[in-house]
């Protein structure tokens, strides 16, 4: 009998588990900012938060390029971060702005508007689905993403970012102030497609403190995410 009901609470634990894993993920928040852009440092600093509070949040700052004519250039801006809001352009506004968040790839709202944001990304957080489980190790200079079984397709992007930086600004919009940002983009890559069977990939790292898997539908939609786990050096396997 009482191995019976072991085996019971071992078959619910594992059902339970698995539930848990195909739902349970980051919701992937995106602000598209600029060091050269006034409006921005408040949507900074609310990025910010949510790296330092919001565990079941990845935020990511990509530094778009097109503020940098006006005087002071972003060091961290990219040609690839304006790429990136282009596309989803085509889905929302139809024009880039900053600071603009999107969640989940779905939505979009001013990142400056503290309570729009806060209230999509909570929605999101309830309502968040995974196409599968992802799961990834970085390993001297080497990632392996192991993807689940699931429904779909999706691109498999790998996204290198550092947690915090401060900068004094010279010139431009926000002359005269120090920025703390954090949870900046610096590289991310495509590594791969994911067409609903089980697959692991490897992948060389790209640059960046620490790492991010995106899972993204066709559209642009989000629907798998996870951190990347640094595996120490002389770590035994």
């Amino acid at each position: 009998m009482l191995a019976r009901s072991l085996t019971a609470l071992c078959t619910v634990t594992v059902l339970v588990s698995q539930a848990f894993a195909d739902t349970a993920r980051p919701v992937v928040v995106e602000l598209f900012t600029s060091q050269g852009c006034s409006s921005c440092p408040p949507a900074d600093r609310f990025l910010s938060e949510l790296s330092d509070t919001r565990p079941d949040v990845l935020p990511l700052a990509f530094h778009v390029t097109y503020w940098n004519q006006l005087g002071w250039k972003d060091p961290f801006s990219f040609d690839d971060a304006d790429a990136r809001q282009a596309g989803y352009a085509q889905h929302f506004r139809d024009f880039e702005y900053t600071p603009e968040m999107v969640i989940d790839g779905k939505v979009e709202v001013v990142g400056s508007n503290e309570a729009a944001a806060s209230s999509a990304i909570n929605q999101a957080s309830r309502d968040v689905e995974s196409a599968a489980t992802v799961s990834a190790k970085r390993e001297d200079g080497r990632v392996s993403v192991t993807i689940g079984t699931g429904n779909g397709r999706a691109r498999v992007v790998l996204v290198g970012y550092d947690t915090r930086r401060v900068t004094p600004v010279g010139r431009g919009e926000n002359a005269g102030r120090t920025l703390t940002e954090s949870n900046i983009v610096r590289e991310f890559a495509p590594i791969g497609q994911w067409a609903g069977a089980a697959e692991t990939l490897n992948a060389t790292s790209v640059k960046g403190e620490h790492l991010a898997v995106l899972l993204e539908a066709g559209d642009g939609v989000i629907v798998g995410a996870a951190r990347v786990v640094d595996v120490p050096k002389g770590a035994i396997h």
